[in-house]
């Protein structure tokens, strides 16, 4: 069966479009067919940046590796359990077809609690959460005390998480690997950035994920989006230089690939 990538987070502009286009990347340059489904419907980030690169291949003539699409669209059903039912059908009928030909499906949920996210999370073999490193997004995640910084429990997103791991666990599912991926980590040594740590230190031995690190506040990141490219086309295209940033940026790109221990994906792209 297809490896499930999920990258979830019920706030907006944590990077998961970008991250789920640099692992589409990465993946499908060690040799696996990847099928993606957008669940953002009404922005469709991850799908706009697809139909970029898919013009930039067109115009230019460079040959550059596609994902299969798969596109899901909401219930027109006036009932609500009819359109929760059918939507559940659809969403299972495009796994289907993209298990038939894919190694790695790629999901990218979007930034709020929508049944067809709920769908997704109970299907994820690995969970990637993507977050800014900040105490806001944080809050997804867990309630603090203001006070002492102590974590008092699960917020709305983990509580979603645990629901879709009781799921996976009733179907004899073994548990997702749920990565917590600290994008825009401060390069100085801040209290927030400290308070941020630690809380999630605490937070992941509570209930379960890893922390790792993940990309930092780069332009380069915002420039590719139009190209619809990633830092691994750039040798490639020849569309921008490798400069010190861009390079470094690559590496983190392949330091989260590597730490997210996928099967047969390597780091030697």
């Amino acid at each position: 069966m297809a490896h499930i990538i999920v990258l979830g987070n019920e706030k907006g502009g944590s990077g998961k479009s970008t991250t789920s286009m640099h692992l589409f990347a990465a993946i499908a340059r060690c040799g696996h067919t990847v099928g993606t489904i957008d669940l953002d419907l009404r922005q469709k980030s991850f799908f706009r940046y697809l139909e970029n690169r898919e013009a930039f291949i067109e115009r230019t003539g460079n040959k550059l590796p596609m994902p299969v699409r798969e596109v899901l669209d909401y219930s027109a059903k006036d009932s609500v359990s009819e359109a929760q039912a059918e939507e559940e059908e659809m969403f299972a009928a495009a796994l289907d077809r993209l298990d038939q030909k894919c190694s790695f499906i790629l999901i990218d949920c979007p930034g709020s609690h929508t049944r067809y996210a709920q769908m997704a999370h109970a299907a994820a073999d690995t969970l990637v959460t993507p977050m800014n490193d900040s105490l806001i997004d944080f809050d997804l995640l867990a309630r603090l005390d203001p006070q002492t910084g102590k974590v008092l429990g699960p917020s709305v997103y983990s509580e979603m998480v645990w629901k879709a791991r009781q799921l996976r666990a009733s179907a004899g599912l073994k548990p997702a690997d749920w990565v917590v991926l600290r994008n825009r980590i401060s390069t100085l040594n801040a209290r927030n950035k400290r308070r941020v740590g630690s809380a999630l230190g605490e937070l992941s031995k509570r209930i379960g994920f890893r922390v790792i690190p993940g990309f930092g506040e780069r332009v380069i990141f915002r420039e590719m989006f139009l190209s619809g490219l990633t830092l691994l086309d750039l040798r490639d295209t020849g569309e921008m230089k490798l400069n010190i940033s861009n390079l470094a940026a690559r590496q983190e790109v392949r330091e989260v690939v590597k730490s997210l221990n996928l099967p047969g994906v390597d780091v030697s792209f």
